[in-house]
């Protein structure tokens, strides 16, 4: 597999444009041992870009910070969401109005497995 630059404008002949060899990993993946697949199911993050269907890479080598999209483990059931801190308190929100944020209160069973690093979004319902 080759990466070529792809003009938005003009054509342009494909040879000016190839760079080399393509590895995938070595842009998307930067803790292989710590790297998961998931495949998004809703639309409470279509506000991110996040869509039903996207395929997310998710890492748990990195420290979850505010502002992050997690996936989380809340009271047994996985969610894609931001985190948010306020007040002293974890909040998980939805990027998408028609959801209500989750409270993370002391008697919650809470975890968070990772943080999404990337979206692939398919094209064309593929």
């Amino acid at each position: 597999m080759f990466i070529v630059t792809v003009p938005a404008g003009f054509p342009s002949p494909a040879e000016d444009f190839a760079e080399g060899p393509l590895d995938l990993n070595r842009y998307l993946i930067h803790h292989p041992a710590a790297t998961f697949f998931v495949r998004v199911q809703g639309d409470s993050m279509t506000g991110a870009g996040i869509f039903c269907g996207d395929l997310l890479i998710v890492d748990r080598a990195l420290h979850p910070v505010p502002g992050n999209v997690v996936i989380a483990v809340v009271n047994g059931d996985l969610t894609i969401k931001r985190l948010h801190q306020e007040a002293g308190r974890i909040l998980l929100l939805p990027e998408n109005p028609d959801y209500a944020p989750i409270v993370i209160d002391p008697d919650t069973d809470f975890a968070i497995w990772g943080v999404v690093t990337k979206a692939i979004h398919f094209l064309g319902g593929t």
